[in-house]
C-alpha cells in the first residue's frame, strides 16, 4: 500500500514540475504577439502586416496578434521584456532591444536586388522643400554645412536612418570644422545648442509630413517608409538632388501634404531592417520554423510580401531582382554598435 502511494505521488509530482514549467514558458500558449513599430503601424499596411503573420501562423500552429505602436520605445521594450515575441525593428531598435534583453535576437533581413547581404541597405534621407535647396549647396554640389541655426526633424532618436546614422553623420562631419570640435549627438537632440529647433516625428512618415507642412527647415527620414506615398520626379533616384512628390491619392498623414516636392540633400546607405524574435519567449521549434520558413522560396516569390515593381499595391518590400529574407546574426549589426562608441 506504501508504495502503491509512492507511487501515486511521484506522478502527481513529476506532473506538477511539468505544469510549472510549461507555465513559465510563452512559447506553450496559443497566441504569438507580433509588435510593429510605427512606421510600419498605419491601417494602409495592415494587409503587409497580415500576410507576414500568415507565415508565423501557418508554421507554428498558432494564432498571431498583431500589436501595433505610436512609439519605438514601447515597440523595443515590449520584445526585450517579453510583452512580445515577434517584431520588425530597425537596426538600431533591434541593437536597443538586444542590449536590454540578450535573448532578443534577428530572424532575417531583406537582402539587396542581388539576393545577397552585400546590397542589403536602404537609405537615410536629408530632405528639404522644393524651392529650398539652393540654400543647401556649395557650388554646384549639395552640402550641409548650412545646417546651422536650420530647424529640423528627426523620427526618433531609437531610429536608424531616422536619427542614428544621420546624427552621426552630421557630427562626424562638423567636429573637423572649427568651433564644433566638442559636437555630440546629444547636442541635436534640442534646439539651441546646434539647431535653432528640434522635433521629432515619431514615425518616418511624421517626419516627411513635418517638413512638408513647414514646421522645419530640413528633415531626416528614409527611401523605403515613404515609398508607398511619393514618387519620384527627377533626378538620380537615391542620390543629392533628386526630387520627389507626394501623391495626390497618398494615405495618412500624407493626405494633408498632397502634391508637395522635396529634394534630397544628402544620403546614407544604411543596415537592412531585421525581424527579430525573442528566443526566451519562444519555443526553439517555433524559432526554427519561423527562419526556414521566413528564408524560403516560397516566401521570396510571394507577391504580397515582395510587391513587383509593376504593381500598383503598397507594401513592406519591394521587388525589383531576387530580393529575398536571409538569416544573419547577432554581429552582422556591430557597425550600428559602432556608431555609439
Amino acid at each position: 500500500m506504501k508504495k502503491v502511494v509512492m507511487s501515486c505521488f511521484v506522478v502527481l509530482f513529476v506532473v506538477f514540475l511539468s505544469a510549472c514549467s510549461e507555465e513559465g514558458s510563452a512559447s506553450t500558449g496559443d497566441t504569438i504577439t507580433f509588435t510593429w513599430l510605427p512606421n510600419e503601424s498605419g491601417e494602409d499596411l495592415k494587409s503587409a502586416r497580415e500576410e507576414i503573420g500568415n507565415i508565423v501562423e501557418e508554421v507554428t500552429g498558432k494564432e498571431v496578434e498583431h500589436q501595433t505602436t505610436t512609439d519605438y520605445i514601447v515597440a523595443i521594450e515590449a520584445l526585450a521584456s517579453g510583452n512580445a515575441d515577434l517584431a520588425f525593428l530597425g537596426a538600431q531598435g533591434y541593437v536597443e532591444a538586444h542590449a536590454k534583453n540578450e535573448n532578443v535576437l534577428p530572424i532575417a533581413v531583406a537582402s539587396g536586388s542581388s539576393g545577397t547581404l552585400e546590397d542589403a541597405v536602404y537609405h537615410s534621407w536629408l530632405n528639404v522643400k522644393k524651392g529650398n535647396e539652393e540654400n543647401h549647396k556649395n557650388g554646384e554640389e549639395y552640402s550641409i554645412d548650412n545646417l546651422v541655426d536650420k530647424s529640423f526633424s528627426f523620427v526618433s532618436n531609437s531610429s536608424t536612418s531616422g536619427f542614428k546614422v544621420p546624427s552621426e553623420g552630421i557630427v562626424s562631419y562638423f567636429n573637423e570644422k572649427d568651433g564644433y570640435e566638442d559636437l555630440t549627438q546629444e547636442d541635436l537632440l534640442e534646439g539651441g545648442a546646434f539647431f535653432s529647433e528640434v522635433l521629432f516625428g515619431g514615425s518616418h512618415q511624421g517626419s516627411a509630413v513635418n517638413l512638408l507642412s513647414d514646421k522645419v527647415d530640413v528633415a531626416a527620414f528614409c527611401d523605403v517608409c515613404v515609398d508607398n506615398y511619393v514618387e519620384h520626379v527627377e533626378g538620380e533616384e537615391n542620390r543629392p538632388g533628386a526630387i520627389y512628390r507626394v501623391k495626390n491619392d497618398a494615405a495618412e498623414p500624407f493626405n494633408t501634404v498632397a502634391g508637395e516636392e522635396f529634394v534630397l540633400i544628402s544620403v546614407t546607405p544604411v543596415l537592412n531592417a531585421p525581424f527579430t524574435m525573442n528566443t526566451e519567449t519562444l519555443s526553439e521549434e517555433d524559432q526554427q520554423a519561423i527562419i526556414e520558413a521566413f528564408t524560403s522560396d516560397e516566401v521570396a516569390n510571394n507577391e504580397n510580401i515582395f510587391i513587383p515593381e509593376d504593381s500598383e499595391e503598397g507594401g513592406l518590400f519591394n521587388k525589383s531582382g531576387d530580393e529575398r529574407f536571409l538569416e544573419v546574426d547577432d554581429a552582422w549589426f556591430d557597425p550600428i554598435r559602432e556608431l555609439s562608441n
